[in-house]
């Protein structure tokens, strides 16, 4: 699917975090739609180190790149000498999916450097290629604030959540004393597709449910689930998104979501008719004080600014996905 104008051919195109979820779905959508781009991948792939949480600290994998023609650089967004391997590289469009993501990660020195000091080398980087920036905020920076969530009411309340809000901080001001420069913030919502399976624990309910159902296994839900709405939005709605980011009406942050939130209750209902099961549910209380019960993006600023329209349902998406579902059950994930 072609999403805009621009001709990304014979355009050179950075994606760090290009062996994850996100960043590994851009790289072939420009592999598959631009053959003659230069696309680059930065990743620090997986390794056996793992947070306090017991989730790992990476999560890009060399699985998700299989097939992947483009140059592949392995390095640390922490690390400046990583990051001097990209001068080789002059770049007209940089994707910064690269991040700790895991909402559970407290360790906030950790979190801070990671997702906001390697920021700002990336955006210098970037001022002096010219580049578009299209970098991942999160809708994490809202916390548990009412529905709809809209920009500029962010009230974060963990250390990934601060980060990123920080980081829209940031490109506000990068924008404001660089006029000339294009850096969009993309909010992601709950997205789930293909290419998510190695994010192991932190992967969407989708592909989770989905694998307990394919053990025979009755899907275990909150209590309540049928009343437990988030915003889910398909891998290729935010391929979408990323494309369009690039040629902007004004630089900021957008949300990225359908703006049609959907119950827990409504996955595990459309995967056992994808799957032809008829297990029920299993409901167990709910040991979370204060848990958000509802997100909604609010998309009025995506879609006149940036032009962006979801257009794949959840019933859509989860059917498309079924076939990835079903090959990926027990396969090794490490």
């Amino acid at each position: 699917m072609i999403y805009n104008d621009i001709d990304f051919n014979s355009k050179t195109i950075l994606i760090t975090g290009g062996a994850g979820f996100i960043g590994s779905n851009l790289a072939f959508y420009f592999q598959d739609n631009y053959p003659d781009s230069q696309v680059v991948v930065f990743d620090c792939f997986r390794s056996e180190a793992i947070f306090a949480n017991g989730n790992l600290q990476s999560f890009g994998h060399y699985k998700n790149l299989i097939g992947f023609t483009g140059d592949v650089v392995c390095g640390n967004i922490n690390s400046k000498s990583d990051l001097a391997l990209l001068n080789d590289y002059k770049f007209d469009y940089m994707f910064h999916q690269a991040a700790i993501s895991d909402t559970r990660v407290y360790d906030q020195e950790i979190v801070m450097q990671t997702n906001v000091n390697s920021f700002y080398d990336l955006l210098n980087k970037a001022k002096e290629d010219d580049a578009v920036m299209v970098y991942a905020s999160s809708a994490a920076t809202y916390g548990s604030l009412p529905s709809p969530q809209t920009v500029g009411t962010e009230n974060p309340e963990n250390p990934y959540g601060f980060s990123k809000y920080m980081m829209d901080q940031i490109a506000y001001r990068y924008s404001r004393e660089n006029p000339n420069m294009t850096i969009v913030g993309l909010k992601f919502f709950n997205v789930y597709g293909p290419r998510e399976y190695y994010k192991a624990k932190t992967s969407s309910m989708v592909i989770q449910l989905g694998h307990q159902i394919l053990d025979g296994k009755t899907p275990t839900l909150f209590e309540g689930s049928d009343q437990i709405l988030r915003d889910f939005i398909n891998i290729e709605d935010v391929v979408q998104a990323n494309i369009k980011a690039c040629n902007p009406k004004e630089n900021g942050t957008y949300n990225v979501g359908t703006s049609t939130p959907r119950s827990f209750q409504d996955i595990s209902d459309i995967l056992q008719t994808e799957l032809g099961t008829d297990l029920g549910t299993n409901y167990i209380p709910n040991p979370y004080d204060g848990y958000q019960m509802h997100t909604q993006a609010d998309i009025s600023t995506s879609q006149a600014n940036l032009g962006f329209k979801p257009v794949v349902s959840l019933e859509e998406g989860i059917k498309a996905y079924v076939a990835d579902i079903k090959r990926l059950h027990g396969t090794d994930i490490s």
